[in-house]
Protein backbone atom coordinates (compact mmCIF):
# COMPACT_ATOMS: atom_id res chain seq x y z
CA UNK A 1 0.00 0.00 0.00
CA UNK A 2 2.64 2.50 0.91
CA UNK A 3 5.20 1.22 -1.92
CA UNK A 4 1.51 2.33 -3.97
CA UNK A 5 1.21 5.73 -1.96
CA UNK A 6 4.41 7.00 -2.60
CA UNK A 7 5.51 5.31 -6.03
CA UNK A 8 7.82 3.18 -4.71
CA UNK A 9 8.90 0.22 -7.65
CA UNK A 10 7.51 2.65 -10.26
CA UNK A 11 9.80 3.66 -13.53
CA UNK A 12 10.42 6.98 -14.37
CA UNK A 13 9.00 7.76 -17.64
CA UNK A 14 12.25 9.26 -18.76
CA UNK A 15 13.62 5.18 -18.42
CA UNK A 16 11.32 3.84 -20.60
CA UNK A 17 12.19 2.12 -24.13
CA UNK A 18 10.79 3.28 -27.18
CA UNK A 19 9.06 -0.17 -27.20
CA UNK A 20 8.20 0.04 -23.42
CA UNK A 21 6.52 3.37 -24.73
CA UNK A 22 4.41 2.29 -27.24
CA UNK A 23 3.65 -0.76 -25.48
CA UNK A 24 2.05 1.54 -22.32
CA UNK A 25 0.14 3.48 -25.34
CA UNK A 26 -1.61 0.44 -26.54
CA UNK A 27 -2.84 -0.61 -22.83
CA UNK A 28 -3.40 2.89 -22.32
CA UNK A 29 -5.83 2.62 -25.32
CA UNK A 30 -7.21 -0.99 -24.40
CA UNK A 31 -8.44 0.64 -20.58
CA UNK A 32 -9.77 3.86 -22.10
CA UNK A 33 -12.12 1.51 -24.32
CA UNK A 34 -13.08 -0.51 -21.20
CA UNK A 35 -14.06 2.62 -19.57
CA UNK A 36 -16.08 3.86 -22.82
CA UNK A 37 -17.72 1.08 -22.79
CA UNK A 38 -18.49 0.55 -19.10
CA UNK A 39 -20.02 4.51 -19.65
CA UNK A 40 -22.41 3.47 -22.71
CA UNK A 41 -23.61 0.06 -20.45
CA UNK A 42 -24.28 2.44 -17.32
CA UNK A 43 -26.17 4.94 -19.52
CA UNK A 44 -27.60 2.35 -21.97
CA UNK A 45 -31.05 2.03 -20.37
CA UNK A 46 -31.76 5.72 -19.24
CA UNK A 47 -29.96 7.74 -21.88
CA UNK A 48 -29.25 5.73 -24.96
CA UNK A 49 -28.76 8.69 -26.88
CA UNK A 50 -25.75 9.40 -24.67
CA UNK A 51 -24.83 5.79 -24.59
CA UNK A 52 -23.93 5.69 -28.14
CA UNK A 53 -21.33 8.74 -27.78
CA UNK A 54 -20.12 6.02 -24.93
CA UNK A 55 -20.14 3.23 -27.93
CA UNK A 56 -18.49 5.36 -31.17
CA UNK A 57 -15.41 6.66 -28.68
CA UNK A 58 -14.75 3.14 -27.35
CA UNK A 59 -14.82 1.77 -31.00
CA UNK A 60 -12.46 4.41 -32.03
CA UNK A 61 -10.26 3.53 -28.86
CA UNK A 62 -10.02 0.20 -30.13
CA UNK A 63 -8.98 1.24 -33.46
CA UNK A 64 -6.44 3.23 -32.27
CA UNK A 65 -5.11 0.11 -30.42
CA UNK A 66 -5.04 -2.03 -33.49
CA UNK A 67 -3.01 0.64 -35.29
CA UNK A 68 -0.48 1.22 -32.12
CA UNK A 69 -0.26 -3.25 -32.50
CA UNK A 70 0.55 -2.82 -35.84
CA UNK A 71 2.95 -0.68 -35.50
CA UNK A 72 4.29 -2.65 -32.56
CA UNK A 73 4.51 -5.57 -34.55
CA UNK A 74 6.65 -4.15 -37.72
CA UNK A 75 8.77 -2.41 -35.31
CA UNK A 76 9.67 -4.92 -32.38
CA UNK A 77 7.88 -8.17 -33.16
CA UNK A 78 5.26 -10.23 -31.80
CA UNK A 79 5.97 -9.92 -27.49
CA UNK A 80 4.12 -6.80 -26.20
CA UNK A 81 5.53 -5.64 -22.86
CA UNK A 82 3.84 -5.80 -19.91
CA UNK A 83 3.72 -2.10 -18.75
CA UNK A 84 0.72 -0.05 -17.38
CA UNK A 85 -0.79 3.19 -16.29
CA UNK A 86 0.37 2.04 -13.01
CA UNK A 87 3.56 1.00 -13.33
CA UNK A 88 5.00 4.12 -14.42
CA UNK A 89 5.87 7.31 -11.73
CA UNK A 90 3.58 10.32 -12.46
CA UNK A 91 1.75 9.04 -14.84
CA UNK A 92 -2.15 9.90 -15.44
CA UNK A 93 -4.60 7.52 -13.91
CA UNK A 94 -7.92 6.54 -14.44
CA UNK A 95 -10.46 7.28 -10.96
CA UNK A 96 -13.13 4.12 -10.88
CA UNK A 97 -16.13 6.06 -11.20
CA UNK A 98 -17.51 4.30 -14.23
CA UNK A 99 -18.24 1.41 -11.54
CA UNK A 100 -20.48 3.60 -9.20
CA UNK A 101 -24.26 3.62 -10.79
CA UNK A 102 -26.16 5.42 -11.44
CA UNK A 103 -23.97 7.59 -13.59
CA UNK A 104 -24.37 11.18 -14.11
CA UNK A 105 -24.42 12.66 -17.50
CA UNK A 106 -23.08 15.72 -16.91
CA UNK A 107 -19.99 14.06 -14.95
CA UNK A 108 -19.30 11.49 -17.17
CA UNK A 109 -19.32 13.61 -20.85
CA UNK A 110 -16.90 15.83 -18.58
CA UNK A 111 -14.71 12.77 -17.54
CA UNK A 112 -14.27 11.48 -21.27
CA UNK A 113 -13.21 14.99 -22.02
CA UNK A 114 -11.04 15.16 -19.28
CA UNK A 115 -9.12 11.75 -20.40
CA UNK A 116 -8.37 12.60 -23.50
CA UNK A 117 -7.03 15.92 -22.84
CA UNK A 118 -4.89 14.89 -19.78
CA UNK A 119 -2.92 11.94 -21.98
CA UNK A 120 -2.63 14.50 -24.14
CA UNK A 121 -0.73 16.98 -22.37
CA UNK A 122 1.04 13.94 -20.52
CA UNK A 123 2.26 12.56 -23.77
CA UNK A 124 2.87 16.25 -25.56
CA UNK A 125 5.23 17.29 -22.47
CA UNK A 126 7.24 13.70 -22.99
CA UNK A 127 8.08 14.52 -25.93
CA UNK A 128 9.36 17.79 -25.28
CA UNK A 129 11.74 16.17 -22.40
CA UNK A 130 12.87 13.54 -24.86
CA UNK A 131 16.35 13.94 -26.95
CA UNK A 132 15.81 10.95 -29.36
CA UNK A 133 14.17 11.88 -32.63
CA UNK A 134 12.34 8.87 -33.24
CA UNK A 135 11.06 8.70 -29.70
CA UNK A 136 10.05 12.66 -30.17
CA UNK A 137 8.36 11.57 -32.72
CA UNK A 138 6.60 8.77 -31.49
CA UNK A 139 5.38 10.53 -28.62
CA UNK A 140 4.24 13.52 -30.59
CA UNK A 141 1.68 11.53 -32.93
CA UNK A 142 0.17 10.21 -30.03
CA UNK A 143 -0.23 13.61 -28.51
CA UNK A 144 -1.95 14.48 -31.54
CA UNK A 145 -4.52 11.24 -31.34
CA UNK A 146 -5.74 12.18 -27.80
CA UNK A 147 -5.82 15.59 -28.62
CA UNK A 148 -8.28 14.23 -32.09
CA UNK A 149 -10.16 12.28 -29.28
CA UNK A 150 -11.02 15.66 -27.62
CA UNK A 151 -12.61 16.92 -30.79
CA UNK A 152 -14.16 13.76 -31.52
CA UNK A 153 -15.76 13.92 -27.71
CA UNK A 154 -17.20 17.20 -29.09
CA UNK A 155 -18.67 16.35 -32.58
CA UNK A 156 -20.04 12.85 -31.34
CA UNK A 157 -21.83 15.14 -28.66
CA UNK A 158 -23.27 17.00 -31.14
CA UNK A 159 -24.08 14.40 -33.62
CA UNK A 160 -25.81 11.82 -31.10
CA UNK A 161 -27.42 13.98 -28.43
CA UNK A 162 -28.21 17.64 -29.48
CA UNK A 163 -29.33 20.20 -27.23
CA UNK A 164 -32.53 19.11 -26.88
CA UNK A 165 -32.02 15.66 -26.00
CA UNK A 166 -29.25 16.70 -23.71
CA UNK A 167 -31.65 19.08 -21.78
CA UNK A 168 -34.73 16.37 -21.67
CA UNK A 169 -31.44 13.67 -20.28
CA UNK A 170 -30.76 16.23 -17.70
CA UNK A 171 -33.96 17.23 -16.75
CA UNK A 172 -34.21 13.07 -16.23
CA UNK A 173 -31.42 12.96 -14.39
CA UNK A 174 -33.01 15.60 -12.13
CA UNK A 175 -35.93 13.91 -11.97
CA UNK A 176 -34.07 10.87 -11.01
CA UNK A 177 -32.36 13.08 -7.98
CA UNK A 178 -35.49 14.21 -6.76
CA UNK A 179 -37.18 10.91 -6.21
CA UNK A 180 -34.04 8.98 -4.81
CA UNK A 181 -32.49 11.33 -2.40
CA UNK A 182 -34.28 15.10 -2.27
CA UNK A 183 -37.71 13.47 -1.43
CA UNK A 184 -36.87 11.03 0.81
CA UNK A 185 -35.02 13.14 2.99
CA UNK A 186 -36.99 15.68 3.29
CA UNK A 187 -39.15 13.57 4.43
CA UNK A 188 -37.29 12.47 6.67
CA UNK A 189 -35.81 15.46 7.65
CA UNK A 190 -39.73 16.99 8.37
CA UNK A 191 -40.67 14.09 9.99
CA UNK A 192 -37.17 14.16 12.25
CA UNK A 193 -37.57 18.00 13.32
CA UNK A 194 -41.55 18.19 13.68
CA UNK A 195 -42.17 15.42 15.40
CA UNK A 196 -39.28 15.33 17.95
CA UNK A 197 -40.33 19.18 18.98
CA UNK A 198 -43.23 17.89 21.37
CA UNK A 199 -41.20 14.85 23.32
CA UNK A 200 -37.88 17.04 23.25
CA UNK A 201 -39.61 20.13 24.85
CA UNK A 202 -42.22 18.40 26.94
CA UNK A 203 -38.96 16.78 28.67
CA UNK A 204 -37.57 19.96 28.66
CA UNK A 205 -40.09 22.23 30.60
CA UNK A 206 -41.18 19.04 32.45
CA UNK A 207 -37.88 18.52 34.03
CA UNK A 208 -35.67 21.44 33.40
CA UNK A 209 -32.80 19.03 33.55
CA UNK A 210 -31.18 19.38 30.31
CA UNK A 211 -29.14 16.13 30.52
CA UNK A 212 -32.64 13.94 30.84
CA UNK A 213 -33.88 16.08 27.94
CA UNK A 214 -30.84 15.53 26.13
CA UNK A 215 -31.17 11.67 26.32
CA UNK A 216 -34.63 12.15 25.74
CA UNK A 217 -34.15 14.04 21.95
CA UNK A 218 -30.75 11.73 21.40
CA UNK A 219 -33.63 8.08 22.07
CA UNK A 220 -36.16 9.90 19.76
CA UNK A 221 -33.92 10.51 17.05
CA UNK A 222 -32.12 7.72 16.65
CA UNK A 223 -35.10 5.51 17.29
CA UNK A 224 -36.98 7.86 14.40
CA UNK A 225 -34.34 7.61 12.24
CA UNK A 226 -33.85 3.79 12.05
CA UNK A 227 -37.94 3.60 11.94
CA UNK A 228 -37.99 5.69 8.88
CA UNK A 229 -35.08 4.44 7.65
CA UNK A 230 -35.84 1.13 7.66
CA UNK A 231 -40.14 1.76 6.22
CA UNK A 232 -38.89 3.52 3.71
CA UNK A 233 -36.33 0.64 2.20
CA UNK A 234 -38.98 -2.06 3.08
CA UNK A 235 -42.03 -0.14 1.40
CA UNK A 236 -41.17 0.15 -2.06
CA UNK A 237 -38.15 -1.34 -3.80
CA UNK A 238 -38.04 1.08 -6.41
CA UNK A 239 -38.54 -1.21 -9.34
CA UNK A 240 -42.27 0.10 -10.63
CA UNK A 241 -42.07 3.37 -9.40
CA UNK A 242 -38.86 4.59 -10.48
CA UNK A 243 -37.70 5.73 -7.29
CA UNK A 244 -33.83 4.24 -7.52
CA UNK A 245 -32.16 2.27 -4.66
CA UNK A 246 -34.12 1.29 -1.59
CA UNK A 247 -31.05 1.32 0.47
CA UNK A 248 -30.15 4.79 -0.88
CA UNK A 249 -33.69 6.15 -0.38
CA UNK A 250 -33.63 4.64 3.06
CA UNK A 251 -30.42 5.95 4.07
CA UNK A 252 -31.29 9.21 2.71
CA UNK A 253 -34.66 9.14 5.04
CA UNK A 254 -33.14 7.78 8.04
CA UNK A 255 -29.99 10.10 8.40
CA UNK A 256 -31.98 13.14 7.56
CA UNK A 257 -34.75 12.05 10.27
CA UNK A 258 -32.19 11.52 12.80
CA UNK A 259 -30.12 14.76 11.66
CA UNK A 260 -33.71 16.12 11.74
CA UNK A 261 -33.84 15.28 15.39
CA UNK A 262 -30.38 16.28 16.52
CA UNK A 263 -30.52 19.39 15.43
CA UNK A 264 -32.83 20.87 18.14
CA UNK A 265 -31.26 18.18 20.93
CA UNK A 266 -27.69 19.37 20.79
CA UNK A 267 -28.28 22.42 22.75
CA UNK A 268 -29.59 20.29 25.43
CA UNK A 269 -25.67 19.50 26.16
CA UNK A 270 -25.44 23.21 27.54
CA UNK A 271 -25.86 22.70 31.00
CA UNK A 272 -27.92 26.39 31.76
CA UNK A 273 -31.32 25.23 30.62
CA UNK A 274 -32.83 28.68 29.80
CA UNK A 275 -29.40 28.98 27.42
CA UNK A 276 -30.10 25.40 26.09
CA UNK A 277 -33.78 26.15 25.38
CA UNK A 278 -33.66 29.16 23.74
CA UNK A 279 -30.35 28.40 21.58
CA UNK A 280 -32.67 25.33 20.70
CA UNK A 281 -35.55 27.26 19.75
CA UNK A 282 -33.15 29.05 17.12
CA UNK A 283 -31.87 25.79 15.62
CA UNK A 284 -36.41 24.86 15.22
CA UNK A 285 -36.61 28.28 13.59
CA UNK A 286 -33.99 27.33 10.74
CA UNK A 287 -35.06 24.09 10.66
CA UNK A 288 -38.10 24.91 9.13
CA UNK A 289 -37.04 27.68 7.06
CA UNK A 290 -34.68 24.91 5.71
CA UNK A 291 -37.84 22.62 5.40
CA UNK A 292 -39.43 25.15 3.30
CA UNK A 293 -36.59 26.27 0.91
CA UNK A 294 -35.83 22.76 0.34
CA UNK A 295 -39.52 22.17 -0.89
CA UNK A 296 -39.53 25.80 -2.71
CA UNK A 297 -36.37 24.48 -4.75
CA UNK A 298 -36.57 20.82 -5.22
CA UNK A 299 -40.65 19.73 -4.87
CA UNK A 300 -41.33 23.29 -7.00
CA UNK A 301 -43.51 24.08 -4.05
CA UNK A 302 -44.56 27.67 -3.54
CA UNK A 303 -42.68 29.30 -0.99
CA UNK A 304 -45.55 31.44 0.65
CA UNK A 305 -47.65 27.67 0.99
CA UNK A 306 -44.30 26.34 1.91
CA UNK A 307 -43.55 28.60 4.71
CA UNK A 308 -47.33 28.83 6.08
CA UNK A 309 -47.37 24.53 5.94
CA UNK A 310 -43.79 23.96 7.75
CA UNK A 311 -43.77 27.08 9.79
CA UNK A 312 -47.21 26.84 11.53
CA UNK A 313 -47.37 23.32 11.66
CA UNK A 314 -43.50 23.23 13.43
CA UNK A 315 -44.93 26.16 15.95
CA UNK A 316 -48.36 23.97 16.81
CA UNK A 317 -45.86 21.23 17.64
CA UNK A 318 -43.49 23.04 19.43
CA UNK A 319 -46.48 24.97 21.38
CA UNK A 320 -47.72 21.47 22.31
CA UNK A 321 -44.66 20.84 23.71
CA UNK A 322 -44.25 23.57 25.79
CA UNK A 323 -48.08 23.11 27.46
CA UNK A 324 -47.25 18.94 27.48
CA UNK A 325 -44.08 20.04 29.76
CA UNK A 326 -45.83 22.71 31.89
CA UNK A 327 -48.46 20.86 32.56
Amino acid sequence: MLSRFFGFGRRDFSSLSEQEILALAISSEEDDGRIYSAYADGLREDFPQSAKVFDEMAEEEAHHRDVLIEMHRRRFGEKIPLIRREHVRGYYERRPDWLVRPLGIDHVRTQAEDMEEQAYRFYLEAAKRTGDASTRKLLGELATAEKSHVSMAHRLGVKHVPEGVAAEERQEERKQFILTYVQPGLAGLMDGSISTLAPIFAAAFATQNTWATFLVGLSASVGAGISMGFTEAAHDDGKLSGRGSPLKRGLANGIMTMLGGLGHTLPYLISNFWTATTVAAIVVFFELWAIAFIQNRYMETPFLRATFQVVLGGALVFAAGILIGNA
